[in-house]
């Protein structure tokens, strides 16, 4: 019997960004059926969601990276039951630090890239590439991955992702939501404090969180094979 596994991308990433992770997946337990879903191409940041329950299959386990994965959460535990499992990829429960999750990037310096983000999109994305490869053992390769993996997407449908980082919080949604759940973080994450890990294992004590050593935020492209088995393993233990 398959096993069904919806990925999520992360903010102006394609489905591109996480074939790697998928190949590799298919290859550690080939009973699962995984597909990479894109994120909505909405231009209201307050539909994206509903968008996402509407169009994906109901009882299959859900994993995103970054924004993907916070979405994946808020979807996890709105589905309750019909979710069989949770996995998130360097994904944080706030993006952006408030003061009950200050283990996330100051907000100056989200507010600063969101402005930057308006002034000039087509650069402000080439820095995301970078922002997202910073900590990996080769950066200029894994940049340039990023870059050919990136959306052309329209500035609101990009901007309204941004809205969401800023605003989304899961922390009660992780809380609520009953179904195994795996969070993998990575130690050298540029936009992800690794100090994220040590705060929602407090927050959710007993949930499986795991830190990749020396990994960027980049994870799912940069480190698929590895990824890959933690995910494999902690998806057939629950499927057995």
């Amino acid at each position: 019997m398959s096993i069904q596994l919806i990925l999520l991308p992360g903010w102006a990433f394609g489905t591109a960004a996480l074939q790697p992770l998928c190949d590799a997946l298919g290859e550690q337990l080939p009973n699962l059926d995984v597909t990479i879903a894109p994120l909505p191409e909405l231009a209201d940041a307050d539909a994206w969601l509903d968008e996402l329950d509407r169009h994906l299959p109901r009882d299959a386990w859900l994993a995103g990276w970054s924004l993907g994965g916070m979405l994946a959460s808020k979807l996890a535990a709105r589905r309750v039951d019909t979710c069989p499992g949770l996995i998130t990829f360097a994904s944080n429960p706030c993006f952006r630090a408030c003061g009950q999750w200050p283990e996330a990037m100051p907000a100056e310096a989200f507010d600063t890239f969101h402005e930057a983000f308006r002034l000039d999109a087509e650069q402000t994305l080439k820095r995301f590439c970078s922002l997202c490869s910073r900590g990996a053992v080769d950066v200029r390769t894994l940049s340039r991955q990023l870059q050919v993996s990136q959306l052309q997407s329209p500035v609101a449908v990009l901007d309204a992702g941004l809205q969401l980082l800023a605003k989304l919080d899961g922390r009660e949604a992780l809380l609520g939501y009953f179904g195994p759940q795996l969070h993998v973080f990575a130690e050298a994450d540029a936009l992800v404090p690794v100090a994220a890990a040590g705060a929602l294992r407090n927050w959710l004590p007993g949930t499986r969180v795991e830190v990749m050593p020396k990994a960027s935020h980049a994870l799912p492209l940069e480190r698929a094979d590895e990824l890959a088995v933690l995910v494999a393993n902690f998806i057939q233990g629950y499927a057995a």
